[in-house]
């Protein structure tokens, strides 16, 4: 069952399932209902997606104010803490509706620099219960430094990080340290006693994303 919502200037499509776990997962492009099929492929547990689209992704993805990482390119405006408040009391509590009630398990994913926004949010809300991000950008400035020294709201129950094997070999020296830093938090989190998973794929960051992402579903989900 399919339901599509409109709220805040974001679209919302949801696939949903009865009495099964709630994945939110912010999109580039819409690739919802790709990951969605990439996860039915993958024999997932059973949950219900809520796949947003239409975001402004320098601006509500990122947790600060950050130049941008060509002249070509957008700056990073930190409008994550904004754009957290309409997911929780708006966008959230509107997909329960659909569903017809709060699932005892919401989860956040997200690809990229919506990675690094689903680790930023468990920070942040105790809403999101397990964490997937895929091709983290933890490459961004002053994050690592931000993780170590804030405390969550409430430790998330498992936590999932991956990457592509290319990704930090790049001309850019901001975008090499991806790796080390995305390796450095998975042993963090785990020496915090949560249970976490870094898995190192085939390909740089562009090679399959949305069967990555499925992959991340699927592990936060079986955790």
């Amino acid at each position: 069952m399919t339901h599509s919502l409109l709220i805040a200037g974001k679209k919302i499509d949801i696939f949903a399932r009865e009495n099964a776990p709630l994945v939110i997962l912010n999109t580039y492009g819409g690739e919802g209902e790709a990951v969605w099929q990439e996860c039915a492929e993958a024999h997932c547990p059973p949950f219900s997606l809520a796949a947003i689209s239409r975001l402004d992704w320098e601006k509500d993805m990122s947790p600060w104010e950050n130049p941008p990482l060509s002249k070509s390119d957008a700056p990073f405006s930190g409008g994550a803490d904004a754009y957290l408040c309409v997911l929780t009391q708006k966008i959230v509590p509107a997909v329960c509706d659909v569903l017809n009630a709060k699932p005892r398990t919401i989860a956040l994913a997200g690809y990229s620099l919506a990675g690094l926004f689903s680790l930023y949010a468990a920070y942040k809300t105790p809403l999101f219960c397990r964490i997937a991000g895929v091709s983290p950008s933890l490459w961004f400035p002053d994050f690592v430094p931000f993780a170590k020294n804030t405390p969550f709201v409430k430790n998330p129950d498992c936590i999932y990080l991956s990457l592509g094997d290319k990704e930090a070999k790049t001309r850019n020296p901001l975008l090499q340290s991806v790796q080390k830093n995305t390796e450095d938090m998975c042993a963090w989190y785990a020496a915090q006693k949560i249970p976490a998973m870094f898995e190192l794929k085939s390909g740089n960051h562009f090679t399959d994303s949305e069967k990555r992402t499925a992959r991340g579903i699927q592990w936060i989900l079986e955790h």
